[in-house]
């Protein structure tokens, strides 16, 4: 029922809609759900600037594009689209779950390593959590609180249980720790080696 959402979710899925472009923010829009629609092209998104979770599954869509001005989106839902080529560089950076199942990119070379070297903050794709090497390769600036911050609310069209999101915020503390302790170790080894460097330098002017 939609007097059950609340006020920051507009809910237009199995609208028969063509085209959003004429779709206007209320205020303070958090989530978006499409799905099931007839969309063709992502278009005017820019007037969601607070989108944290986009739905357009079950769509039209040939290209990723036009999401560059949704600077806190962390969700993003386009699964059976019609996408054969996907731009990494029309993602927002902020994204940490994405799904593009059933679209013909998935099957184009490099395709799962072209979008972990993308999305620096990549928890989830396609459905499937990202763990192990592949996720703890990739180094991320971002602390705890700022990872909490973005993780959507545990609602939407992805097939994952409330306790997804509880274990995602665990082993974010994890990396967090981790990755202050591997960037003090860097700084410490880069320290060394400047010393050593400058100690050169000293004797080779002597």
């Amino acid at each position: 029922s939609a007097e059950l959402l609340p006020p920051s979710t507009i809910r237009l899925d199995r609208e028969n809609i063509s085209s959003i472009g004429k779709l206007r923010d209320q205020g303070g829009t958090h989530s978006l759900y499409l799905q099931q629609n007839k969309i063709e092209r992502i278009e005017n998104l820019g007037c969601f600037p607070n989108l944290r979770f986009l739905c357009l599954a079950g769509n039209r869509i040939q290209r990723v594009e036009n999401l560059q001005p949704l600077p806190h989106l962390c969700a993003l839902d386009l699964s059976h689209n019609h996408i054969q080529v996907l731009d990494t560089e029309e993602l927002p950076q902020s994204l940490q779950i994405l799904d593009l199942t059933g679209n013909e990119c998935t099957h184009q070379h490099g395709y799962r390593e072209l979008v972990l070297g993308a999305l620096p903050h990549l928890l989830q794709l396609d459905t499937q959590p990202l763990r192990g090497e592949e996720e703890e390769g990739r180094h991320s600036s971002r602390g705890q609180d700022e990872d909490d911050e973005l993780l959507p609310e545990p609602c939407g069209p992805f097939t994952v249980d409330k306790g997804f999101f509880t274990d995602l915020r665990r082993e974010l503390a994890g990396r967090s720790q981790r990755r202050r302790k591997e960037a003090l170790e860097e700084h410490r080894v880069r320290l060394e080696e400047l010393q050593e460097r400058r100690d050169l330098l000293l004797s080779l002017d002597r």
